[in-house]
């Protein structure tokens, strides 16, 4: 009886310390943003990117801070603050000590938030930051060393790429970390993407780098290569499994989906054939074609009941994603303040195309566009109602608000928190969306009045608004 007992107690002490939660203590310095607020979060899900938020500190009055988190793995955090963010990995019982740097002045401003490289104090060669950082700079010197013949001297790059995986898979032979063992692999992985001959197949890159490997669904290198080879799957699927999948759409059968896509050979694995279910599903929503509402209704489904727990969080945030302001979502009511105090409401400008364009007076490229949004402007402002939308700034110059003052269309003054920003992804300006007269989101981001890489813009839409407008009446 006494050694059951001790036995029953031996493996609750062994379950134990392997579910129990270890302490993580990061310790900073941040004399830029004295009195500010940093925040931590960790990333859902590497689909969505959704955040989640863990710990808020102040920055004290000797520029330093202090977070305690609890964690029984390896996993990367976002410390945000005052509009910067900055990354980090962190391990179980990891202390670290960190500086966080005010954003260059030479970096354009991000509605979204810029990114800020933090410095690491007195790491361990154990920390997986250590590991890391150590191997990012290898790749960047073989990167920087050879890349430049991938075209011309293809063999020799690939000879070269060989070699290099080679030694870096002597180097860590000793490693037991599994996280950074996994970060190696798939970044070889990422760079057997830039070959241009002596690829290996679909089929090959998935028995190699997939079939075998634990699905890590908290390191990002390994996810970001599930989430690339997955990619676009709808269009890569046999004709008959292709129409039993839609079958199973049209019936709002996950099970009936699944059991479509068994038959592709680089889902035989069912964790990852639920994941890119998944991916694929966002995928065809996002083409507006049909059956948008069962989509919804399977990823619903999912998120309450996957076969693998880790999915339903995918699922639950990539139906999330697709009711955000995404072309075919409706504008949600957006009020607008003009200078004067008077209010206007997205559903005032309804009747007529609406182009929104945020815009900052600090930012030379935007300045540039004036002039061909004043030309767009006269030409089809009996179709489309453009409003800009910009941040209130005391740094405005003389010359920066008489620009502003030649905008005839409205014009309305937000601040760098105003949830419009977050709501449309806006990211850099300048940045525009286009809304359909009935309310319903066009395009976000939509094509600016100067050409893109593909000498589109926005006039082209326009005419066609345009023309549609005169041959209705």
């Amino acid at each position: 009886m006494k050694s059951t007992v001790l036995f029953i107690f031996s493996l609750l002490f062994v379950v134990n310390s392997f579910t129990q939660k270890t302490t993580i203590t990061i310790k900073g310095y941040a004399p830029a943003y004295i009195g500010k607020t940093i925040e931590v979060y960790k990333i859902q899900d590497y689909f969505s990117m959704t955040e989640e938020l863990l710990s808020t500190t102040i920055v004290q009055k000797d520029s330093t801070f202090e977070f305690k988190l609890n964690s029984n793995e390896i996993q990367k955090i976002i410390i945000r603050s005052n509009k910067n963010k900055s990354y980090l990995y962190v391990q179980p019982s990891g202390n670290y000590e960190v500086f966080l740097p005010e954003k260059d002045k030479y970096d354009p401003f991000r509605p979204s938030g810029n990114t800020v490289e933090l410095t690491l104090y007195n790491l361990d060669s154990n920390d997986i930051n250590y590991k890391v950082l150590g191997f990012n700079r290898w790749v960047d010197d073989f990167i920087g060393n050879n890349y430049y013949i991938k075209n011309s001297k293809p063999i020799e790059f690939i000879k070269e790429l060989d070699t290099f995986k080679m030694n870096a898979e002597k180097a860590y032979a000793q490693d037991t970390n599994q996280y950074f063992k996994t970060y190696v692999k798939f970044t070889f992985a990422s760079l057997d993407e830039i070959q241009s001959i002596g690829n290996r197949n679909k089929d090959e890159k998935h028995d190699f780098y997939l079939k075998h490997n634990t699905v890590m669904y908290n390191n990002d290198v390994y996810m970001q290569y599930l989430i690339k080879f997955y990619e676009n799957l709808m269009p890569r699927l046999a004709i008959e499994t292709a129409a039993k999948v839609n079958l199973g759409i049209e019936k709002s059968s996950p099970t009936q989906i699944m059991k479509a896509l068994s038959g592709e050979y680089t889902l035989i694995n069912l964790r990852i054939r639920e994941i890119a279910m998944i991916k694929m599903l966002s995928e065809e929503y996002y083409k507006g074609e049909n059956y948008q509402t069962n989509i919804l209704t399977i990823l619903d489904s999912l998120s309450k009941k996957c076969m693998f727990k880790n999915n339903e969080i995918i699922a639950k945030n990539a139906k999330l994603r697709l009711l955000e302001l995404v072309p075919g979502a409706k504008t949600p009511d957006i009020n607008f303040v003009s200078a004067d105090g008077s209010i206007k409401n997205i559903k005032s400008y309804n009747g007529k195309h609406v182009y929104l364009h945020f815009y900052n007076p600090l930012s030379l490229n935007c300045n540039n566009e004036i002039p061909l949004l004043l030309k767009l402007y006269e030409t089809y402002k009996n179709d489309v109602n453009i409003i800009t939308i910009y941040p209130a700034n005391e740094k405005y110059n003389e010359a920066d608000l008489k620009l502003l003052k030649t905008i005839p269309w409205d014009k309305f003054e937000i601040t760098d928190n105003d949830p419009l920003l977050k709501s449309f992804k806006v990211e850099n300006y300048p940045y525009y969306v286009l809304i359909d007269q009935m309310g319903y989101i066009v395009s976000s981001p939509s094509l600016g009045p100067q050409p893109n890489g593909q000498y589109e813009t926005i006039e082209k839409t326009f005419y066609f608004i345009h023309d549609y407008n005169t041959k209705k009446q």
